[in-house]
């Protein structure tokens, strides 16, 4: 297995062209909650071509796999020059993470900031919650000039 971590990676121009890296979960016999936030992510209007600003927020449940921090990073990085909507941009992250990983349970939330005067705050979930495990509020409070 050949990972980014640990060498000179440039970042990706796009998603398409970004590598997702994973690693084995060390406890897959254990239901625990992984968190990432990306609080400064940015994409591009496609309409507009203005910068979009969000924060997100995935959290999973990891299964046989976890994602590889450094490679997150790149692939979150590389939606700076992309041009999608804020609800393509959350869903098709959370999509292709799950597809990655195998998660026992998943969910993102976006939380964009204003564009036109609304902020659009964007959520998808993938598999059940386990029961008994311990899992935080996302910590991004509902838009109040944030």
């Amino acid at each position: 297995m050949s990972l980014q971590l640990g060498q000179s990676t440039p970042l990706p121009q796009s998603p398409e062209e970004a590598v997702l890296d994973r690693v084995p979960n060390p406890h897959p016999d254990t239901h625990y909650v992984a968190r990432f936030t990306c609080p400064e992510f940015t994409s591009i209007c496609p309409v507009t071509g203005q910068p979009d600003f969000g924060i997100l927020v995935i959290d999973y449940v990891p299964g046989p796999w976890l994602v590889e921090s450094k490679s997150l990073k790149l692939y979150l990085g590389a939606f700076r020059n992309h041009g999608a909507f804020h609800e393509d941009c959350t869903v098709s992250i959370g999509r292709k993470l799950a597809e990655l990983l195998d998660p026992v349970w998943f969910r993102i939330g976006g939380y964009w900031y204003p564009r036109g005067g609304i902020p659009i705050d964007v959520f998808w979930q993938h598999g059940e919650l386990p029961k008994n495990v311990f899992l935080p509020d996302q910590g991004v409070p509902p838009y109040r000039g944030r």
